[in-house]
């Protein structure tokens, strides 16, 4: 294997994940959103509306981390992720609030911002919650008055969910793992480069950070113990688990690149 950050042991269950779903990263790494990031091109609405929908997500993904953390199979297994869970709670908390203030946009209970996403129709003001009331599920409304759940972030954090809850523990990591360990190595890419813009080089430096590589890595490891008395059946269950939520990575992204709402209100 190369020494690129995140690099699965050769091999490895990790390896055989991360080689079915390269295609997915490098697509990833090719998306208008991820290269308006470095050049400093990408409109500020359009990452607004990618971080408060990451906020969003992040609940539920906190959520589905603390399931795997009951599933898992030793104290210190339990532990990490437990902790992992908390640590998604303070990022929605912290770092998407002082995003959006850096940005002078939305507040975390605000509505979406207005305009028109890129190469679409001008924004019809009904991607809020207009009545500030509580949302309709998935991604609970935080009681003051959250931009909807866009349609790709609910089916994400639905799909982690029922994964999580459903299946084995092995079967639940797999699904979360994309978002460790794609974040993990795009972050490391960027790095290199970061942007021109303060935000942006902001955000690329948090996900950069070694020690977020360093939990990736731990989760990946993690897989990778696991995995070794895990029967055929449930080996590829995991995998597919694995392919599909590294899909809605690219899809996350895609979605706030075209400022995604609801097709119909």
């Amino acid at each position: 294997m190369t020494a690129e950050v995140g690099a699965a042991p050769a091999g490895s269950f990790s390896a055989r994940l991360w080689a079915s779903t390269e295609h997915v990263y490098e697509a990833i790494l090719r998306h208008p959103f991820l290269t308006g990031l470095i050049d400093g091109s990408l409109p500020r609405p359009v990452f607004a509306h990618f971080v408060v929908q990451d906020a969003h997500y992040l609940r539920d993904y906190a959520r589905s981390l603390a399931v795997c953390a009951a599933k898992a199979p030793t104290e210190d297994d339990v532990r990490a992720l437990a902790n992992d869970a908390a640590q998604a709670g303070a990022a929605e908390q912290a770092m998407h609030a002082d995003l959006l203030d850096a940005l002078g946009g939305p507040k975390l209970g605000d509505a979406d911002p207005g305009g028109a996403p890129p190469g679409g129709a001008a924004d019809d003001g009904g991607t809020a919650d207009e009545a500030g009331g509580t949302d309709d599920g998935g991604g609970a409304d935080d009681g003051g008055g959250v931009a909807t759940v866009a349609p790709t972030t609910r089916a994400y954090t639905s799909y982690l969910l029922a994964t999580v809850y459903g299946g084995s523990f092995l079967e639940g990591l797999a699904a979360v793992l994309p978002c460790y360990w794609i974040y993990a190595r795009v972050g490391a890419r960027l790095l290199a480069d970061s942007s021109p813009d303060p935000v942006y080089a902001r955000w690329i430096a948090a996900y950069g950070d070694p020690a977020f590589q360093a939990v990736a890595d731990r989760v990946v490891a993690l897989i990778d113990r696991v995995s070794a008395d895990a029967s055929a059946p449930e080996l590829a269950r995991a995998a597919e688990h694995f392919v599909v939520t590294a899909r809605y990575e690219w899809m996350f992204w895609d979605a706030a690149w075209r400022r995604e709402t609801w097709p119909i209100e």
